[in-house]
């Protein structure tokens, strides 16, 4: 009964109050871990842009544009504008978006951590060869590897957060990703401010210390319980049962359990999860698959922490101080992930949705104007204004932090049924990486052609996502995964999808009766 519909084998039947259990120590050692993956993922964000403008690196690699930056009275926009620098960003990216789909089977029919395995062993791999390039052959090839990592871990460790917590806390320990991509951004801002200095071979030490966390990752992944969901639709339920109640830290998961064995049933059932995820009945989970990691890149958050280092020396900031600006942001960021974790639960995912947008966009458009009326080609700001747009960068990362960055992984990874799950959240995966892919290809010529521009270019796109989330998202705070099917049922606009398919199956089944 391939394609079935949800409600035919009861796993909506809002079991969850019934659910036992509590966050054990077992369960935050095991995210934990494997949120490294995170880690990974935001320090290679926040070491790209710090590396890029070290005068060792750029003469080595991208001579031309040593040779550009070092004319001072070049167009400040425009210094950096160069593609083939800004494919050492990018190259990892589109990587990564070729990767994805190749995980997803793989994480689906293997297990979570199986994709984490590929992903931390493919990430050592790229640092290894980082930081020993000697050409820019090599250093390309190092980064592909990199992204082929950030597909694998990208697509696993959400999963595996979101099945590991208890539904009550699952906001909360999903956000650890996040929390983790934050600090790995901070303290590869930190390592780029140090390795600044040493002399000529800062560079190769920023790139190759990502052999640490892949290290741990690999290990961690090789040692970490599969999620019982996983086991369960594998088909070992005494195992997944075994898992279930270690975790939760009780025997009585009687109902978490059923649900789940009906989650894995109708999941079997499905042999084309891709195609399946296609059907009228999945249309708000794939929708929100498509345009929340979407809007989340759009938010132009990338063009702080890929360019951050960049951004300020084009600003006219001297490379020490552009290093501890990003450094700053960086720290704010992480900052404001904690924020988010300790309220995403209390206060649910559409209110700081909410108003991290609306803080957004009052800080692009203060940051557009400012530069559009103080700095410009051939002046620099004052030191005064200088300090004006840092706080209010810093400003709108924290908004980012507390909204945006954790919860346009978190919302996507919860809100599909198991049987589209790991399709639903390569999607998601491949979405985002495809737009970080865009945007870190393109915003040194956009910065070069639309110049303070660029800011209120994406404020307009804030605007955008924040009236989405209000009018089309439900608040999922507190909803089991399981029985994630009834809020897209209850929802003003995607009942109409929803319920039209399934009096569609309702006919059709009283015809063949």
């Amino acid at each position: 009964m391939a394609g079935g519909g949800i409600g035919s084998i009861g796993v909506n039947k809002e079991r969850a109050e019934n659910y036992n259990g509590k966050l054990t120590l077992y369960v935050i050692i095991a995210c934990i871990v494997a949120a490294v993956g995170g880690s990974l993922f935001g320090y290679d964000i926040g070491i790209s842009g710090g590396v890029t403008s070290m005068d060792e690196f750029l003469r080595r690699f991208f001579y031309s544009v040593y040779l550009k930056k070092q004319h001072v009275h070049e167009d400040n926009y425009c210094k950096y504008n160069n593609q083939v620098l800004a494919a050492f960003t990018s190259s990892l990216y589109m990587a990564g978006l070729v990767a994805s789909p190749v995980a997803s089977p793989i994480t689906r029919n293997y297990g979570r951590r199986a994709s984490i395995i590929c992903g931390g062993i493919s990430f050592f791999i790229g640092a290894v060869l980082n930081a020993a390039a000697v050409n820019l052959g090599m250093l390309l090839s190092g980064r592909i590897m990199l992204g082929v990592g950030i597909g694998f871990g990208n697509q696993a460790v959400p999963l595996y957060l979101s099945e590991m917590a208890p539904a009550h806390l699952r906001g909360c320990l999903n956000m650890m990703f996040q929390l983790a991509t934050t600090l790995g951004i901070f303290t590869a801002n930190m390592i780029n401010y140090g390795t600044s200095k040493l002399h000529p071979w800062g560079w190769r030490l920023s790139l190759g210390l990502a052999a640490a966390p892949a290290f741990v990752m690999t290990v961690g992944g090789i040692l970490l319980p599969e999620t019982p969901n996983s086991l369960i639709e594998q088909g070992n339920k005494t195992k997944g049962r075994r898992v279930l109640e270690r975790i939760r830290g009780t025997e009585n998961v009687d109902a978490e359990f059923e649900d789940m064995v009906d989650a894995s049933e109708l999941a079997r059932s499905v042999k084309h999860p891709f195609r399946n995820i296609l059907k009228r009945r999945n249309r708000p989970q794939l929708i929100m698959a498509i345009l929340m990691p979407t809007f989340q890149i759009l938010t132009g958050i990338n063009i702080i922490l890929f360019y951050a280092p960049v951004l300020f020396q084009s600003m006219g900031f001297k490379r020490a101080a552009s290093l501890y600006s990003s450094a700053l942001t960086g720290a704010v960021l992480a900052s404001s992930t904690l924020l988010s974790m300790a309220t995403v639960d209390r206060w649910g995912r559409r209110v700081l949705l909410i108003t991290g947008g609306i803080q957004m966009i009052i800080c692009q458009v203060i940051v557009a104007i400012i530069l559009g009326l103080k700095f410009g080609s051939d002046k620099e700001l004052s030191r005064g204004y200088s300090i004006v747009v840092v706080v209010f960068i810093c400003l709108f990362v924290a908004a980012f932090g507390y909204s945006w960055g954790p919860l346009g992984w978190t919302v996507p990874s919860e809100i599909f049924p198991l049987e589209t799950r790991s399709a639903g959240q390569s999607i998601t995966v491949t979405v985002n990486l495809f737009f970080t892919f865009a945007i870190a290809q393109s915003f040194l010529s956009l910065l070069c052609a639309m110049r303070f521009g660029i800011f209120l270019f994406f404020s307009c796109w804030i605007a955008v996502m924040t009236i989405f989330i209000y009018l089309f998202l439900p608040e999922t705070k507190g909803v089991p995964i399981e029985e994630m099917m009834r809020l897209w049922e209850k929802h003003w606009f995607w009942k109409k999808i929803v319920s039209e398919d399934q009096q569609v199956k309702n006919t059709n089944g009283l015809n063949h009766a």
